[in-house]
């Protein structure tokens, strides 16, 4: 589980280790957590049970690659909004780049390729991110606290009409009346 105040998490998939570790080394130092898968098939597993501000992810893999595995994950409706960066080791081939696309990528970058260009991006989707949990952080917030509200409105009409009955009663029954009204405000006061 993941908010504003935990680091956003990166899923780096490659099937090459030594690729796995410079993404870690290029990341270095970024507010992120990084997290290597080393196929689709584990990259599927682990967007199961965690949730990624981004996903870095080799367009080249061996069973599932990575356009197959970027079709899955824009499936899920789960994952269907974590943007996906594309790295290729391929040419520079157009047809390429448009399949990456077409598969669900915000972006696609062919190797070898300027690390500072790749942190400045993951820092952007970083900070999207992180301005996206703050915003839903805040509108819970606002949720719950216009639930207070209704529920201390409801609690004043009832003492209104409770007080208004003991205005119409006579002894006993409106000094009855008085004391309902004043628990149901205490009451109402006390949510704030």
């Amino acid at each position: 589980m993941t908010g504003p105040d935990r680091p956003a998490k990166v899923l780096l998939v490659d099937d090459r280790r030594d690729n796995l570790l410079a993404l870690e080394a290029i990341l270095q130092g970024l507010p992120v957590l990084t997290v290597g898968a080393d196929s689709g098939e584990d990259a599927l597993k682990r967007l199961l049970v965690d949730d990624f501000a981004l996903i870095l992810l080799d367009a080249q893999m061996p069973t599932m690659d990575g356009f197959e595995t970027a079709r899955h994950i824009k499936r899920r409706e789960k994952t269907r909004h974590v943007p996906i960066i594309f790295l290729t080791a391929a040419d520079r081939d157009s047809h390429l780049a448009l399949r990456g696309y077409a598969a669900g990528a915000v972006d696609y970058l062919t190797k070898p390729f300027d690390p500072w260009v790749l942190r400045a991006k993951v820092s952007v989707f970083v900070e999207l991110w992180t301005m996206t949990q703050q915003l839903a952080a805040q509108s819970e917030l606002v949720r719950v606290r216009d639930a207070e509200l209704r529920a201390a409105g409801l609690a004043v009409d009832e003492a209104t009409a409770l007080l208004k009955g003991a205005l119409a009663a006579d002894g006993e029954l409106g000094r009855e009346q008085v004391e309902k009204a004043m628990a149901a405000l205490a009451k109402a006061r006390a949510r704030f």
